[in-house]
């Protein structure tokens, strides 16, 4: 399901920021978005995100910044290679376009011409900041997680909502016309009396099979049973709290199977009406569950 988080933290000059973005999928696919140097924390945060997340792709991005209160005092040094770059560019497309010639000054505040002299950090400070790093990481993932559970509860009752209704479709077909035992027998008279009008080339053998296969064809009772199956197990999965929803996703493969059945067996019109909107319904709920973790 969808999710946003936030989270941030500092340690002496250096602020951070972690933002986490969740939609759904199929599987579990993580994609990372880390500043330079900030590598190693890709294998820590994936093992992260995995422990509290099954399924869904999730978006995570980290800014840094070092704020340093003196920051104009930093020593400073030049990228003389770019800067040559960005000289030379301007010269070869000074004279084709109507416009003033770039100014130094303006060469300077291209990104990465002018870059800061970062003094040599001890190891175990930075360390420190990447352990502190990964906090924020967790604190935005648990704050994901709690938003998502929240949704979760809501789409709980949603598809509870459903299944009572494909219930109470399941319980249509049931009690339909088509399926009393008179209307049955009825209709598999009229189907062996049009069968032995047309006996030629028919073996005994032939006209039992074709028999039994109208006795098959004409009786829906095991599709409503393993209906009432699958709804009892989309129920129970529902109110287990784990992570369920490619197992969920499965049940709707199965109940649209019986729902195809149905309809195929069916020779009545109201039942025919009951098993597609069993299978809209299913459809509804199975939209519904490419939401679940």
């Amino acid at each position: 399901m969808t999710g946003f988080a936030r989270a941030a933290g500092e340690q002496g000059p250096w602020q951070w920021a972690w933002e986490v973005k969740s939609v759904n999928a199929r599987a579990l696919d993580i994609r990372f978005r880390t500043p330079q140097g900030h590598d190693r924390l890709e294998m820590a945060g994936r093992e992260a995100v995995s422990k509290i997340f099954k399924r869904g792709s999730f978006n995570l991005s980290l800014s840094v910044q070092r704020g340093d209160a003196g920051e104009g005092d930093r020593p400073m040094r030049i990228n003389k290679p770019l800067l040559d770059q960005l000289v030379a560019e301007a010269s070869r497309y000074g004279g084709k376009v109507a416009d003033e010639p770039p100014r130094i000054e303006t060469l300077m505040t291209v990104r990465g011409v002018v870059e800061p002299i970062e003094a040599p950090e001890d190891e175990a400070v930075v360390g420190e900041r990447m352990s502190l790093m990964l906090q924020s990481l967790v604190q935005a993932l648990t704050a994901l997680n709690a938003a998502r559970r929240e949704e979760g509860g809501r789409l709980k009752a949603v598809l509870h909502g459903q299944l009572d209704e494909l219930a109470k479709f399941r319980m249509d077909a049931a009690s339909a016309d088509a399926t009393r035992p008179q209307k049955i027998v009825e209709r598999l008279r009229t189907q062996i009396a049009e069968l032995l009008a047309d006996t030629k080339g028919l073996t005994e053998d032939r006209m039992h099979q074709e028999v039994a296969l109208m006795i098959a064809k004409g009786d829906i009772r095991e599709e409503l049973d393993r209906l009432d199956a699958h709804i009892a197990s989309a129920r129970e999965l529902l109110d287990a709290g784990d992570a369920v929803g490619r197992r969920l996703d499965f049940l709707c493969q199965e109940m649209t199977r019986e729902a195809n059945t149905l309809c195929s067996k069916s020779g009545d019109i109201e039942l025919t009406r009951v098993g597609l909107a069993m299978k809209a319904k299913i459809e509804q709920f199975r939209e519904q569950v490419q939401n679940v973790e």
